[in-house]
C-alpha cells in the first residue's frame, strides 16, 4: 500500500542562517536590548575588545541561566506524608521533602537518618488515622483526657464482666437455663425502658446543660459498675443487681449518644463533622483495646493467687474510677460550644455591659464550667425566661409591663418575688411571645441585664412607695433604649468570634410563650 505524506509548502527553504540560529537559540532567547554583549558593543570602550572578552561575555550568561545553587520556589505541597517544595536545579523542577525547618539537598534523595524518616512516617500514620485534617486547636488536650478515661473505664468493665460471670458460677449455676427470660426482661428490658423514659424527660437538658448532663450520668456509669463488682458477694440478688446496673448504664449510654453530636460540632471548624465522629470512634476502640489489654495484663499477673484475683475489682475500683471521672472533667472544660444558651448569653451580655468586650467561646466555656451541682440564687436579681407563676407574689410592676404592651413588642421584662421555705428571693423575668425571634431574645436578655446592672447600683430604686410604679417605667423604658443601642453591635461582635447567632437553645420551661390579644 502507499502512503500519502503531507509535506506542509509552508515550510522556509533551507539556509545556513536558519542552522545557525538553532546553533545558537541560547542568544536568540535573549533580547537585543538586554544581551550584555550587545550592550558591551552598544557602548564600546576606549580600547578594542579581544575574542577572549567575549568569551568571558557568554560563560557569564550562561552561568545566570544555569545556576549553580538550588532555588527554592515559593510554592509548598502539604500532603498526608509531609510537607515538601518545588526546587529549582538550573535544569529539571523537583518536589523535596521539608522538614520543618531546612532542605534537604543530597542529590535531593538523601532525605536523613532511615530511622528519623521511619519514627516522621509512623506518627503521620498514627495523627491521620486517629485525628482529622482540621479541627480546632482544643482538639488535642480533649483526645488527651479522654484516653485516659477510655482506657480506665474500659479496664473497668472488663473486671466487672469478670465478677458478674462469677457471681453466676457461684450463686445460678443449676438455675441458669431456668432465669434466663427472667434476666433478658429484668436486666435488658428495663434498661432499655429506662434509657427511653430517661431520654423523653431530659430531650431540651441535652443541649442547655450539655456538660452538667453528661459528667453526671458519667458518676452515675461509675456507680453502675461499682454495682456489678458487688455481684459476687451477694450472689442470690445477682439479677436484681444486674438490673439496676444496666439502667444506669443505659441511661448513661443514652447522654453519651445525645450529646455526642454537639460535642464533635464544636471541633468541627470545617464543617467537617462526618470525619470528626468517624475519628471519635477510631479512638474510641482504640482505647478501650487498650483498657482490656490493661485488665488482662492484671489478670495475667495475679492468674496463681485466687484470692488476690478476686479481689482485684474492689482495690482497683476506687482508683480506676477517680481517674476515669478526673479524665471525663477535663476533657470536658475543653469542650468549647459555640451555640447559645440562656446561661452563655447572660454571660456575654454581661461582659459586655461592664467592659464593652465580647468573650470567646473559649472564656466562657472557663467561666461556666461543669456546674454539677447549680447553686440557685447564687447572683442577686437572677434573670429567668418563662412565664409568670401563680405559686409565686406578683408584683404591680407585672401588670404595667403587660398593660403597656402593644402589638410590635415580642416580649417583655418584669419583676417577680418566689419564696423558697422561708426566703424570699427577687429577681427579673422575661416572657416571651409567640413568634419571636432571636434578635427579640437577644435584646430581652440585654434590657433584663442592664435592668439588674442598674438595680444593684442603686439600691432601694424599687422599695415599695407611692413612686415605685414612675420608678419601674423610667428604668424599663431606659434600660430598653440602651439595648436597641447595642443590639447591632454587639450582635456583630457575637458572629465575628463564632457564636452561632440564628438560635438560642431554650429548656422546656424556658419555651414558655404568649399570645397577644388585640382588643
Amino acid at each position: 500500500m502507499q502512503s500519502t505524506i503531507h509535506i506542509p509548502t509552508t515550510n522556509p527553504p533551507f539556509n545556513s542562517y536558519t542552522q545557525w540560529q538553532k546553533h545558537n537559540k541560547f542568544f536568540s532567547l535573549i533580547p537585543i536590548n538586554q544581551n550584555p554583549c550587545f550592550q558591551t558593543l552598544s557602548n564600546p570602550p576606549k580600547s578594542l575588545k579581544t575574542s577572549f572578552q567575549f568569551d568571558f561575555e557568554d560563560e557569564k550568561i550562561r552561568k545566570e541561566f544555569n545556576p549553580t545553587s538550588p532555588t527554592l520556589l515559593p510554592v509548598v505541597i502539604r500532603q498526608s506524608d509531609g510537607v515538601s517544595r518545588y526546587v529549582w536545579d538550573g535544569s529539571d523542577l523537583k518536589l523535596v521533602s521539608v522538614d520543618g525547618k531546612t532542605v534537604c539537598f543530597g542529590g535531593f534523595e538523601d532525605l536523613g537518618d532511615g530511622f528519623r524518616r521511619l519514627f516522621r512516617r509512623c506518627s503521620l500514620g498514627v495523627r491521620n488515622f486517629l485525628f482529622p485534617r482540621e479541627i480546632s486547636e482544643n482538639y488535642f488536650e480533649y483526645v488527651k483526657w479522654k484516653f485516659l478515661h477510655r482506657v480506665f473505664s474500659s479496664a473497668l468493665q472488663v473486671l466487672a464482666t469478670q465478677a458478674m460471670f462469677r457471681a453466676i458460677g457461684i450463686g445460678y449455676a443449676r438455675s441458669l437455663p431456668s432465669a434466663a427470660a427472667l434476666n433478658w426482661v429484668l436486666k435488658d428490658g428495663l434498661g432499655r425502658l429506662s434509657r427511653c423514659i430517661y431520654t423523653a424527660s431530659l430531650a431540651s437538658a441535652f443541649d442547655t446543660n450539655l456538660k452538667r448532663v453528661r459528667f453526671s450520668t458519667s458518676v452515675v456509669f461509675s456507680l453502675s459498675i461499682g454495682v456489678e463488682l458487688m455481684t459476687p458477694a451477694f450472689p442470690q440478688y445477682f439479677l436484681l443487681l444486674a438490673s439496676i446496673a444496666n439502667i444506669a448504664k443505659q441511661i448513661s449510654l443514652a447522654c453519651y449518644l445525645a450529646t455526642g453530636t454537639a460535642v464533635h460540632r464544636s471541633f468541627a471548624v470545617a464543617d467537617n463533622l462526618g470525619e470528626v465522629s468517624a475519628k471519635a470512634q477510631i479512638q474510641t476502640v482504640c482505647f478501650d483495646n487498650l483498657g482490656l489489654m490493661l485488665a488482662a495484663a492484671l489478670n495475667v499477673m495475679l492468674k496463681n493467687n485466687q484470692r488476690l484475683q478476686a479481689c482485684l475489682p474492689f482495690v482497683v475500683y476506687p482508683i480506676f474510677t477517680a481517674i476515669d471521672l478526673y479524665g471525663i472533667y477535663q476533657s470536658l472544660k475543653h469542650v468549647h460550644l459555640q451555640t447559645l444558651t440562656k446561661d452563655r448569653l447572660e454571660m456575654i451580655i454581661d461582659t459586655w455591659i461592664q467592659f464593652r468586650y465580647v468573650p470567646s467561646p473559649a472564656e466562657v466555656s472557663k467561666q461556666e464550667g461543669i456546674n454539677f451541682i447549680p447553686s440557685k440564687g447564687r447572683l442577686k436579681w437572677p434573670i429567668r425566661i418563662g412565664g409568670l407563676n401563680p405559686k409565686c407574689q406578683i408584683p404591680n410592676t407585672s401588670m404595667m409591663a403587660m398593660q403597656s404592651l402593644c402589638r410590635d413588642d415580642f416580649y417583655f421584662v418584669c419583676t417577680e418575688v418566689c419564696f423558697h421555705g422561708i426566703e424570699r428571693t427577687e429577681g427579673i423575668l422575661l416572657c416571651l411571645r409567640e413568634g419571636a425571634s432571636t434578635t427579640d431574645i437577644i435584646m430581652g436578655v440585654l434590657q433584663a441585664c442592664y435592668i439588674r446592672e442598674r438595680l444593684l447600683c442603686k439600691t432601694g430604686i424599687l422599695e415599695d412607695g407611692d413612686g415605685l410604679n414612675q420608678e419601674w417605667l423610667k428604668l424599663a423604658k431606659a434600660c430598653k433604649r440602651s439595648a436597641r443601642e447595642d443590639m447591632e453591635l454587639l450582635n456583630e461582635k457575637m458572629v465575628e468570634l463564632g457564636w452561632a447567632c440564628k438560635n438560642i437553645l431554650l429548656s422546656t420551661d424556658e419555651q414558655t410563650r404568649f399570645s397577644f390579644i388585640d382588643d
